[in-house]
């Protein structure tokens, strides 16, 4: 073993209380420890704040992360703080009294780390803050959102490159959870890391169990879930709108479920409440837009839930990778239906953004709509998406129940050619309702007024109820051989491939829905998704086995575990931080597995490391005692 690696471990241990190195990031640690430019792409939870942390402590000077959210910064500063390290950051939160001490223990060496947002770090002010300093490093955080390309594009980050620019000596390292290959790309121009070395690890996160189903009744839907599932236990539902999130977490409260609602439309008060609420607290689900959750290391989220389709699968990747960051098992929960998609087209065509960036938000939502509508693994399909072959997990909906396919040829040419007629009887086109009438037979107000009783598609869609026909057009969308004219009252319309199915030149294969009353009694099996193991993260890693019993075997006292939560919990409301930044629930449940009663032994618990041994051991081994 290399001696930088020595004393990388040394680190590892002492000031983070982890046994051993993840993959990659012995690696990663040693090459920006020793002067390298490195670009990490690594899975939520994946332990990617330890590849610029541990090599922060290991360098002179002070580490500068640049962050994007206020809460991402103060989570972490809270953690590290805990661990005993100095950390600080400089964001809007701060009085001006508080931001100049700040920066007076920067520049005299005082801090470790310093936590920095994009557009404070690109200012005069504060490139020149860091003429002053003694830098070990440069972190770049959230790396993707250099991408005008990507979903969470930010304009601050373009700017970056200067800091190659003015401090070409400081080491550099960008990270990502969420990157293709195009973007990857773009990261390594934009910021100017042509020489960087990459590591990419798999996009792979076997702890969550990824569930997709049709929008029925999506709020009476997500109550079962919840209820069923995950009642008690910390969430996030996301809603496309501010009139959703408040309405679906209005109806959870009043269901028993400690839901919050959380978007922009709140004051900047009202938000850190709920935010810390729903931190500091056990058992809260936060109902929110996609505004809320970037950069939150809350580990103990057990569900994310989307009430509505997200627009990419960069982004629901993202978003759902907010579960389960303890390695626990967690789950991805989505229900979306025909509104979605017709909503979703509908929001990209009539953006004023430039056509190559709607054709490429246009294909962002086919591989969406992809992901939802496949028969296949999903988490085959989603690691696929981010170029990355694996074998079917066995722990998605359709691993666990295997989707019905047919040939949807005839069904297609059914609804292609109740278009064609609707229109051409009446001289303009019609909404999926009004044609799922006529397939079905079904004698409406408006059929009836129309005439198209009297056409030769009426009642041809019989066999098949309104929610199974919902479910084939979705399909057609999806593969583009039906539109929906924005401009005229979201209206079908053929497109040039319909003829290639309507003359049988095409064949289909379409998902079988069942029909709704068999839907409702099949939305997945109650099974729990598998916990992944995690080293050197917030997971418990590295176990050792008790009395000849592996660890993850041994029985978890369950009074001794809430006792230990409780402990923690008035620990971090003395402190006034997360109960998480205390220990993690996976050190807590070793705890209660491991039942230490001295310090050596609760030394070996994954996340104690030498300043939470001394800080709290005494008060730990007290309540293992009292619950003997």
């Amino acid at each position: 073993m290399s001696d930088l690696l020595a004393r990388a471990t040394r680190v590892l241990q002492d000031v983070f209380g982890y046994p051993g190195f993840r993959p990659d990031q012995a690696q990663i640690i040693t090459h920006v420890a020793g002067g390298g430019d490195v670009l990490v792409l690594m899975p939520t939870g994946g332990g990617k704040s330890l590849c610029y942390q541990v090599p922060a402590l290991l360098r002179d000077g002070v580490g500068v992360v640049v962050s994007p959210l206020i809460a991402l910064m103060q989570d972490q500063v809270a953690a590290l703080k805990e661990a005993g390290v100095r950390a600080e950051f400089l964001n809007s939160t701060l009085d001006w009294r508080q931001a100049q001490e700040i920066e007076r223990r920067a520049a005299a060496g005082e801090l470790d780390l310093l936590y920095l947002a994009p557009e404070r770090l690109v200012t005069e002010r504060g490139l020149a803050l860091l003429d002053r300093l003694k830098i070990a490093l440069f972190a770049i955080d959230e790396a993707h959102c250099v991408s005008q390309w990507g979903h969470d594009f930010r304009q601050e980050y373009l700017q970056l490159a200067v800091l190659a620019e003015r401090y070409p000596s400081v080491p550099r390292i960008a990270l990502t959870a969420t990157a293709d290959a195009a973007t990857r790309r773009e990261i390594i121009e934009r910021l100017h890391l042509r020489k960087a070395r990459s590591f990419v690890q798999s996009f792979d996160r076997p702890n969550i169990r990824y569930r997709i189903a049709e929008k029925d009744s999506p709020r009476r839907q997500l109550l079962r879930f919840i209820r069923e599932e995950h009642f008690g236990e910390s969430g996030i539902v996301y809603a496309l709108s501010r009139k959703s999130v408040e309405e679906t977490a209005q109806m959870l409260a009043q269901n028993g479920v400690d839901a919050l609602a959380y978007h922009a439309g709140f004051t900047a008060v009202e938000r850190e409440e709920r935010q810390t609420r729903f931190i500091e607290e056990d058992g809260v689900v936060v109902v929110a837009t996609i505004a809320f959750g970037m950069g939150i290391d809350k580990p103990d989220v057990r569900f994310v839930a989307h009430i509505d389709l997200p627009k990419s699968v960069e982004g629901y990747y993202q978003e759902t990778g907010r579960a389960g960051r303890d390695g626990a098992p967690a789950e991805a929960w989505m229900v979306y239906g025909l509104a979605d998609v017709v909503q979703q087209r509908r929001l990209i065509d009539q953006s004023e953004a430039g056509e190559a960036h709607r054709r490429a938000a246009h294909a962002k939502l086919d591989a969406m709509l992809g992901l939802c509508e496949t028969v296949r693994c999903r988490r085959q399909y989603l690691l696929e998406y981010f170029g990355e072959a694996s074998a079917p997990c066995g722990n998605c909906d359709n691993c666990l129940e295997p989707p019905a396919q047919f040939d949807g040829t005839e069904a297609a040419q059914k609804l292609l050619s109740c278009i064609y007629r609707c229109e051409q009887a009446s001289g303009f086109a019609f909404g999926a309702q009004h044609i799922i009438d006529v397939l079905r037979g079904e004698r409406t107000d408006k059929v009836l007024e129309r005439g198209h009783d009297r056409i030769s598609t009426f009642g041809i869609g019989a066999d098949r109820d309104a929610q199974q026909w919902r479910a084939v057009l979705r399909q057609l969308l999806t593969m583009r051989l039906v539109a929906v004219d924005h401009e005229h009252w979201n209206v079908l319309r053929l497109t040039e491939t319909s003829r290639e199915v309507l003359t049988g030149a095409r064949r289909l294969t379409l998902r079988q829905e069942l029909p709704r009353s068999a839907a409702r009694k099949s939305e997945g099996r109650r099974r729990k998704p598998r916990a992944a193991s995690s080293a050197g993260s917030s997971a418990s890693a590295g176990a050792t086995p008790l009395d000849g019993v592996p660890l993850e075997e041994a029985p978890l006292d369950e009074a001794l575990f809430q006792a230990l939560r409780e402990w923690r919990r008035g620990v971090a409301r003395e402190h006034g931080v997360p109960a998480y930044t205390v220990l993690h629930d996976s050190s807590l449940r070793e705890i209660a597995r491991r039942r230490p009663l001295s310090s050596d032994s609760l030394a070996e618990v994954s996340g104690v490391g030498a300043t939470k041994l001394a800080r709290y051991g005494e008060a730990i081994i007290e309540v293992v005692r009292a619950q003997q």
